[in-house]
């Protein structure tokens, strides 16, 4: 009857609720699930958690799923019914009791009589378990050694706000000494430095080496009299 504790965690943990440690940020819906913990986090929280396997928990039709390929690393789910989300192949985590009696051909899970495909014969991965258990089996002959997993690529982890490489401001710095005033004004801004500061990137020239007597030469030109074109 032993059942290890991140097992556990999938089926009693909450899934798609506000994060109380980041109630205040966006995305903070608890959507992974930390193997090693055995708790819900939020994508905030990824960054306490990088070095524990975690598992992504995704939502279809109101109920919790699992990639079946992230969970076959866990658990064998052969005989759980799978379907295909987003061209991935996924699992529902908890059971789904059927209200209405099945009628037509086909199986029906074993735990909670919902009507299946065949050659399935659970519907989710907790009546998979409770069937083994139920059985009196050995469930860790079900259960496959992981030391290590890691997010998809496409898991879109915030950045804090106080990160320094999330915003940032280009600003330039002083030109070497020896260059013309002709130079300051027509060489493109090149030298940057990083300065943590929140905004879009900006690049501001720096002018104190004109004069101010260029500067009046400057606004001083003006456009020719314009003439108009002669009548046809």
């Amino acid at each position: 009857m032993w059942k290890p504790a991140w097992l556990e965690a999938l089926n009693t943990q909450k899934f798609f609720v506000a994060c109380s440690f980041h109630e205040h940020a966006k995305k903070n819906e608890k959507n992974i699930c930390c193997l090693d913990c055995c708790t819900s986090i939020c994508p905030h929280c990824v960054a306490a958690h990088r070095v524990h396997r975690l598992l992504q928990v995704r939502r279809y039709v109101y109920h919790d799923v699992v990639r079946l390929e992230d969970l076959e690393k866990l658990i064998d789910c052969s005989s759980v019914q799978s379907y295909t989300i987003n061209s991935s192949k996924v699992v529902f985590l908890k059971k789904r009791p059927q209200n209405r009696q099945f009628k037509g051909s086909g199986n029906i899970c074993t735990s909670c009589d919902r009507s299946l495909q065949e050659p399935y014969f659970h519907c989710s991965l907790d009546c998979k378990v409770e069937y083994i258990l139920r059985q009196k089996k050995n469930l860790s002959a079900y259960l496959r050694p992981c030391k290590i997993l890691q997010l998809g690529p496409d898991f879109f982890i915030p950045h804090d706000a106080d990160d320094d490489t999330t915003h940032s401001t280009l600003v330039d710095v002083d030109e070497p000494m020896g260059s013309s005033d002709s130079e300051n004004l027509s060489a493109p801004c090149t030298n940057f430095v990083r300065k943590k500061r929140s905004g879009p990137y900006i690049c501001a020239r720096s002018a104190n080496r004109v004069s101010d007597e260029d500067m009046a030469t400057n606004m001083s030109r003006r456009k020719g009299v314009p003439h108009r074109s002669p009548l046809c």
